[in-house]
This record gives C-alpha cells, structure tokens and sequence, in this order.
C-alpha cells in the first residue's frame, strides 16, 4: 500500500497537479498510519457498508494490490463512469467480476502483473528520484511460520522481508 501512497503524492508534486488519494483497507487500525504517514486525503474500511456506500461513484481509478480472494463489487461501486480498477494481486482462486457493475457505467478491470523493462526501470528511477522507499518488516528465517500466522489473521502492516544474509551467517 505504501510504495503506491507515495509514489501518488510524488506524481502530485511532479507533474499531476491536485489529485486525492484515498486508502481502502479491511484493517481500521491502518487509519492513522494512512493519513499521518502517507498523507492520504481520505481512508475507507472495506467491511464499513455505509461507509463504502457514501463513497460510491467517487474514485477515478483504484489500484488493488490484494491478493487474496476478494469481491471487487464494492471496489467497482466506488468507481466513477469511466473509472479504472487495476488488478496488482494474484489471488489463489479466480476473482468473480460484475459484469452489470461495469457495463452499466463504462468501468473498466485491468491488471499487471509488471510492466516492461523499460517501465520497470522508469518506475525504480522515479521512486529513487522522490526517495520513495518500500515500508517491510525484516524478519529472521526462524520467524517464518509466525509471519505465516500473522498473515493468515492479517496482523500484518507491512511486507515481510526474510534477512536471508544474518539467518545464512556461519556459526
């Protein structure tokens, strides 16, 4: 979530003019972190039905970075005529698409798994340029299986980043 947060406010400042940036999240508690850190313009809880319902029809463009199963019908809903939903997460299991939700509206569903080498090497370039940096949690090779808990009750905030260098060090 946060490599895209900053990277938004840093395409603000470069060159898109005024642009609101709003983070979605099944995790209330990410909140504070949204708006402080990130300097999100606004923050929905994904499970809130009536705060997602007075969102509807307000987005631009949603990039999802899920990747876990989940419905993008509310996702869809929040999206203007003629708005965008980018798929960056790979589920396990094919996600369900709303035709009606899309059709009626012009929406469109989209996704990327990376982009070229050369929009690769663009994107590296501006987030060094804009000293946007990934936010992770660096853990040892021994606390894989606890990362594992956490990410199956999402304890999680950041990615997981296992330091293979110190776990590999000879005893």
């Amino acid at each position: 979530m946060s490599q895209f947060f900053k990277s938004g406010k840093a395409f603000e400042e470069c060159q898109l003019g005024s642009i609101n940036l709003t983070v979605i999240s099944t995790s209330p508690s990410k909140k504070d972190d949204a708006i402080v850190r990130l300097q999100a313009d606004a923050f929905l809880v994904s499970h809130d039905k009536d705060k997602m319902q007075a969102g509807m029809e307000t987005l631009d463009g949603i990039i999802d970075t899920v990747s876990a199963v989940h419905d993008l019908g509310p996702l869809i809903g929040l999206l203007k005529s003629q708005g965008v939903l980018v798929l960056l997460g790979i589920p396990n299991k094919p996600l369900e698409i709303p035709a009606s939700l899309l059709l009626s509206s012009r929406k469109v569903v989209g996704g990327s798994a990376i982009g070229g080498i050369a929009e690769t090497q663009e994107m590296i370039d501006f987030a060094a340029n804009n000293k946007i940096t990934a936010d992770v949690e660096i853990i040892p090779m021994e606390y894989v299986n606890n990362a594992m808990e956490r990410l199956a009750k999402g304890d999680v905030k950041f990615r997981f980043v296992i330091d293979i260098a110190n776990t590999l060090k000879a005893t």
